[in-house]
């Protein structure tokens, strides 16, 4: 035989397998599963799954009766880091416990099905708290609290009782342009008081809103 058409008839076999395997790896990766074994911190998955599926798209399946809540170490340090700082974010959570996110979203699943943990949407994120500990217009102004900027904005009305645009702006050391997005974004609460005087807006607080949101402002500072 030809050593050309040898060339060319190795390559083609290989070229068979290559797609072949490429093939099936595809299947398997649409098809994927895992366990979990009794203990939650012990799952079983293919090594090659875990390098072919994001990290950040992993979910656990848990059922709140499957197993006791407070069972488990690193399921109660999850537990006491969110009741130590409400409104904190997953990723706040993971940093703060050196929690790989897969483990951490694992045993957050189970407290929020046990009905120990609670959230509400911020954006694209979730905040966390001990479920039945705050009401939800509690939740939502710690939420907002924990954006600096806004602290700062409502932190200034707080201590000024009322402020023109200009010196809001001027107060929280931002542009005028800037403190415009965040007055829309504030303005959506029931915070915020708008009045015009001619060319001016000025803004104040609401004083019946103004106890909750003093006791959540201590709260957020206590727990940065």
């Amino acid at each position: 035989m030809q050593p050309a058409l040898k060339r060319t008839l190795f390559a083609l076999a290989l070229a068979t397998i290559i797609l072949c395997s490429s093939a099936t790896l595809l299947h398997q990766q649409r098809t994927f599963t895992f366990t979990v074994a009794a203990q939650p911190s012990c799952f079983t998955t293919h090594p090659y799954y875990l390098l072919a599926l994001p990290t950040a798209s992993f979910t656990a399946d848990a059922t709140p009766n499957s197993q006791p809540s407070f069972t488990n170490g690193t399921r109660t340090q999850i537990y006491n880091y969110i009741a130590d700082n409400p409104g904190v974010q997953f990723r706040g959570v993971c940093s703060a416990l050196c929690l790989p996110i897969g483990l951490a979203q694992y045993h957050l699943g189970v407290l929020i099905k046990s009905g120990l943990v609670s959230f509400i949407r911020d954006g694209r994120y979730k905040r966390f708290f001990s479920a039945k500990k705050f009401s939800r217009k509690q939740m939502l102004t710690i939420s907002l609290l924990r954006h600096e900027t806004a602290k700062r904005i409502l932190e200034a009305l707080l201590h000024k009782k009322q402020l023109s645009h200009g010196e809001l702006a001027c107060e929280v050391s931002i542009t005028s342009q800037a403190l415009t997005w965040h007055m829309k974004r504030l303005g959506k609460t029931e915070f915020i008081m708008r009045a015009n005087e001619g060319l001016r807006t000025i803004y104040s607080l609401d004083e019946n809103s103004t106890p909750m949101l003093v006791q959540c402002l201590a709260l957020v500072e206590e727990n940065p």
